[in-house]
């Protein structure tokens, strides 16, 4: 089908335009996300926004070339998501970091089998815990949301939060060394 009739298509709003935008240019825009994400669920999830943000963009938009117009969308959502990877792989280094003194590390670590064990240790662990300070812990180290966030989240300060955690991996620690994992 031609760009002009799939513009019409969504000034129709009719949701062929996606089938048919999907189907001439799918291709064209996993190229575009991928030279910059890399990731095939990140450029599949872009490639769908683009989608969507065509579908909001016509009308009023009426792009004189659909190709051009398409790349644009993905490439700047492509961006936005390489920017935001980035931010979230800093906050789960600084995660992992602040985890380490609590984590044994090491061969030991490495084989499967006891790497088993020990996320099997520290779920009994987070089953101790209360309900708020198992859901601060998760937050942070497994959904790796900085202290802000959760403070604003859970409607209390940075430093109230920063304390629990601090105490939070401090009972960890003692727990898995009761637990042998030293």
């Amino acid at each position: 089908m031609d760009d002009s009739r799939i513009i019409e298509l969504y000034f129709d709003r009719n949701e062929a335009a996606i089938e048919q935008t999907s189907a001439k240019y799918g291709s064209y825009c996993y190229a575009v996300a991928n030279r910059i994400l890399a990731l095939h669920e990140d450029t599949e999830e872009c490639v769908n926004d683009t989608w969507v943000r065509a579908w909001n963009a016509i009308p009023p938009a009426r792009p004189s070339c659909l190709r051009a117009f398409l790349g644009k969308i993905t490439r700047n959502l492509a961006l936005d998501r390489y920017r935001h990877n980035a931010r979230c792989q800093k906050g789960a280094e600084l995660a992992i970091d602040e985890l380490a003194e609590c984590i044994p590390s090491g061969e030991r670590v490495d084989d499967r089998l006891l790497a088993a064990e020990l996320a099997s240790a520290i779920n009994r662990f987070l089953g101790e815990l209360s309900d708020r300070d198992r859901d601060l812990f998760v937050a942070r180290f497994f959904y790796l949301r900085s202290a802000e966030e959760i403070a604003e989240r859970v409607g209390m300060t940075r430093g109230g939060v920063a304390n629990s955690l601090t105490k939070t991996k401090k009972k960890l620690k003692i727990f898995l060394k009761k637990e042998g994992w030293e």
